[in-house]
């Protein structure tokens, strides 16, 4: 391809996309923390406390709420870059699908 294409060797991939990249002896690993700390800050959640369930166990989320309507926009964009975060967190893809489905009408 270099015979072909105008190319620079840039060297090992270290960090692209918010995706940092550390390669080991025999493993590659991805990580996402930079990414998701300024995402909880984002959401006013940064002073939150973990926990092992990302969601209560038998939550029931309906359309029909008499909570107060959220910011739907502000919304969007949250479950949007969890859904990027994902990619690395495969263990909070059910609740991000979940969360998914209010993307329309939040409440």
């Amino acid at each position: 391809m270099a015979a072909r294409f105008r190319m620079n060797d840039l060297g090992a991939l270290s960090y692209s996309l918010d995706i940092e990249v550390r390669r080991g002896k025999k493993e590659l690993t991805l990580d996402q923390s930079a990414y998701a700390s300024k995402l909880l800050e984002r959401s006013d959640m940064a002073e939150c406390k973990p926990c092992v369930t990302p969601m209560e166990k038998w939550l029931k989320l309906t359309k029909a709420s008499t909570a107060v309507k959220v910011d739907a926009t502000l919304y969007r964009s949250i479950v949007d870059s969890l859904r990027y975060l994902v990619h690395t967190r495969p263990d909070i893809a059910f609740v991000v699908g979940y969360v998914s489905r209010f993307m329309k009408d939040p409440r």
